[in-house]
């Protein structure tokens, strides 16, 4: 199946005044998932004790903790994520817009 970073197809996986989530779940093993995130917005913040995820930043600007870090994020920058680092992503005036994949036997703690 082929896709685009700006459009991976799927379905809304979760919608608010902050953001639009959508998750394509057509592999057995891993998850692709596209956040729309507003201007100014952040998303809640999670992590995954045992697993890993990466971050493509598509468009727009921000910053993105990691656990007790704070890095600058913007199109084109690939963000690691390693086992159980917490993780939460703020968007810039300008809003952004990034694509993960991850395991999706994942749990959010």
């Amino acid at each position: 199946m082929k896709k685009t970073l700006y459009n991976i197809g799927g379905e809304i996986a979760k919608q608010d005044e902050r953001y639009v989530v959508k998750d394509n779940n057509h592999l057995n093993n891993l998850v692709v998932s596209s956040t729309d995130l507003n201007p100014n917005k952040s998303t809640s913040g999670h992590k995954h004790p045992g697993q890993e995820e990466v971050y493509f930043f598509v468009t727009g600007s921000g910053t993105m903790e990691l656990d007790d870090k704070t890095i600058d994020v913007e199109s084109g920058d690939v963000v690691y994520i390693e086992d159980g680092v917490f993780h939460r992503v703020h968007a810039g005036d300008d809003g952004c817009y990034f694509v993960c994949v991850f395991d999706g036997t994942r749990s959010h703690k």
